[in-house]
């Protein structure tokens, strides 16, 4: 494990989940870091904050090496966070379908439970969305099996490591 990914802070998965990035033995979080960014970030993407989202995945990103695991489900959900804004913030659904082409390569042999993002219902909605960018107009990502919110918390996370 990277100490700049660590964080003995971060919550554990729900009980009786254990998503890929769960070292149970150990019972720690592989990359801390990685799992609070993403939960702050699926939460911003899930209250319709598609820009901060995207900021939470990419600043996470800039702490793996290219060919990661790690880096390709990040730069996946960068990519999934500014289609779904090009979407919603600008009708441009070519610039949408263009991000979310790229996003299902970078999610090819991603475990299917991510740190706790269904990453199979991430790449069905893409996959979906080039047909029918309305798809995406309501859509909330899975985590640990639930649709959270966006809090204040979430958006403090943002700002403070924008600053």
């Amino acid at each position: 494990m990277d100490d700049h990914t660590s964080d003995p802070s971060v919550n554990p998965p729900p009980r009786g989940q254990t998503p890929a990035g769960w070292l149970e033995a150990d019972e720690r979080w592989n990359h801390a870091t990685l799992r609070q960014a993403i939960v702050h970030g699926v939460r911003l993407f899930n209250d319709g904050a598609y820009h901060e989202s995207h900021d939470c995945f990419e600043l996470e990103w800039y702490n793996y090496g290219r060919g990661s695991e790690e880096s390709a489900f990040l730069h996946g959900m960068v990519q999934v966070a500014a289609g779904t804004y090009k979407r919603i913030d600008f009708e441009n659904d070519d610039g949408m379908r263009s991000l979310f082409e790229t996003a299902l390569q970078y999610f090819q042999g991603v475990p299917t439970d991510y740190y706790g993002v269904d990453v199979l219902e991430v790449r069905t909605m893409l996959t979906n969305a080039l047909e029918d960018p309305s798809r995406v107009d309501d859509w909330q990502i899975l985590l640990d099996g639930e649709r959270p919110p966006g809090r204040a918390v979430d958006y403090e996370y943002i700002h403070a490591l924008e600053e």
